[in-house]
């Protein structure tokens, strides 16, 4: 089993954890707002940052601009890479260890609507989003995300 330098989750006994390689996405608006996707139709909701699965024929660039649309309707562009992290979880009862690497993403365009039914793009506060977020590495990242922006403000 591959494991990232950061791993993130716990294991449980008995259970094979599969590895899939995913991108994701920090999308600011402005220096108060990130784009964060929340899944579900009612609530209790997931919330995520856009991202998800690098298909075979895709490289990360391609993959994250493709789950970016998907999700929340943005079209954006990878413009530096936040860090790379592993997650265990649970994907509907399947086993899985997201080996992920996180970017920063530049807005391009901001006028299409989710192509997944179950996605609805929200704009939340750094910190709220990092609170809400499903998965520990996401909220990792979105702290690093902020510490990046605060020193290079000082």
């Amino acid at each position: 089993m591959t494991r990232f330098a950061l791993q993130f989750g716990q294991t449980q006994p008995g259970l094979t954890y599969m590895e899939r390689h995913t991108v994701y996405g920090v999308c600011a608006r402005g220096e108060k707002e990130i784009a964060v996707a929340r899944i579900g139709h009612q609530a209790p909701f997931e919330w995520d940052l856009p991202g998800g699965g690098v298909e075979a024929d895709e490289d990360e660039a391609g993959a994250l601009m493709r789950e970016f649309v998907e999700e929340t309707g943005l079209t954006v562009w990878p413009t530096r890479v936040l860090g790379r992290a592993g997650q265990f979880w649970l994907d509907r009862g399947e086993p899985r260890n997201n080996l992920a690497t996180y970017y920063e993403v530049e807005l391009s365009a901001d006028d299409g609507d989710p192509t997944e039914p179950d996605h609805a793009l929200v704009w939340l506060a750094p910190l709220e989003a990092a609170l809400k977020m499903r998965h520990d590495s996401s909220a990792w990242v979105i702290l690093q995300w902020l510490r990046t922006r605060r020193n290079a403000r000082e």
